[in-house]
């Protein structure tokens, strides 16, 4: 084939992260963080963000990981974000205050938070922790802080401008300080969503609950597959969605020792993240292996199979564009 379907692998271990990626990015709490971006820039802020996989998708997949005690401040999206916990324990927190509900999540648990809400997310656990996440859309926006973290980041040194871009004026002098980004009115917090802890459990399924959601593919027997988000298909059988979030992409789990998926095609963007196991890939037969927190990007209207290869049960995140 054309495509040199190396350059569509993203190995973990060699993606470069930023360091202070937000604004609020020299704030306690919020220091000891990185910030990668696999596929599409995402909502970085930082100018220098290093992008793996820069074809667009009509979704962005970055990754996020923290040091004890560390995360991401409160703030709201106008696109989806999913997230796809990878080790340590993550505590997510909701609301202008933080204080509205919160929720613990583990490895292989999955969790989708609407828009036009505010959340933050910390590592609870005692060792550095990792997560993917899912954003909609070829440009997923930017980011609106609360406005305390916006005032408590300019007494640190940072400054977020309308352009989105990120001045730390230690570095650099602003010379119109109009453009700077002003916390929000109290008139506007208004018009953002409320969630109680119960609302949000809605949108969450735990990897140890995995049992509740599989769905055994008559097709292949030593298959079993999740659909968490919009609708998912693999030769013919179609697989129902059990988090109700139109997103603008899939997201579904293949599970099993022996889990394959023989020869199929797609006109859209389809993207394979391994959680688990390894993975072996043929596209048009050439091959490649991804494993544990490895992502591939599919060639459009290639013709793809996929099988788990190692000695263990694999779990195989599948995302798919479907705007």
């Amino acid at each position: 084939m054309s495509i040199n379907i190396t350059s569509r692998l993203a190995k973990f271990d060699e993606l470069i992260p930023s360091n202070i990626p937000f604004v609020e990015g020299k704030l306690k709490g919020h220091q000891d963080r990185k910030n990668y971006s696999v596929i599409g820039p995402g909502v970085s802020e930082d100018a220098k963000q290093n992008v793996k996989i820069a074809e667009e998708h009509g979704f962005n997949i970055g990754a996020v990981s923290a040091a004890p005690m560390n995360g991401s401040g409160l703030h709201s999206h106008t696109t989806a974000e999913v997230f796809i916990i990878h080790s340590g324990a993550w505590r997510f927190y909701w609301g202008v205050d933080g204080t509205e509900g919160e929720v613990i999540l583990k490895k292989g648990d999955i969790a989708s938070f609407p828009t036009n809400m505010f959340r933050g997310f910390q590592n609870v656990s005692d060792e550095e922790a990792l997560m993917f996440v899912v954003l909609g859309e070829n440009d997923p926006g930017v980011i609106t802080w609360t406005p305390k973290l916006l005032k408590d980041a300019k007494e640190s040194g940072m400054v977020l401008m309308n352009d989105n871009s990120l001045i730390d004026t230690e570095k650099q002098k602003i010379t119109d300080e109009t453009k700077i980004i002003q916390p929000l009115e109290d008139n506007e917090l208004e018009s953002f969503d409320h969630y109680s802890s119960e609302d949000i459990e809605k949108f969450v399924i735990r990897f140890n609950d995995k049992d509740k959601y599989f769905v055994d593919d008559d097709h292949y027997q030593s298959n079993k597959i999740i659909n968490y988000i919009d609708q998912f298909q693999i030769h013919d059988k179609s697989f129902t969605p059990n988090i109700p979030h139109a997103t603008g992409f899939s997201l579904s789990l293949l599970n099993g020792k022996s889990a394959h998926i023989h020869e199929y095609k797609l006109e859209k963007s389809e993207v394979y993240h391994c959680l688990s196991g390894e993975w072996e890939i043929d596209c048009d037969g050439d091959k490649v292996v991804i494993k544990e927190k490895d992502t591939f990007s599919v060639p459009k209207n290639s013709l793809r199979s996929i099988r788990q290869i190692s000695d263990h049960d694999g779990n195989l995140f599948i995302i798919r564009q479907t705007n």
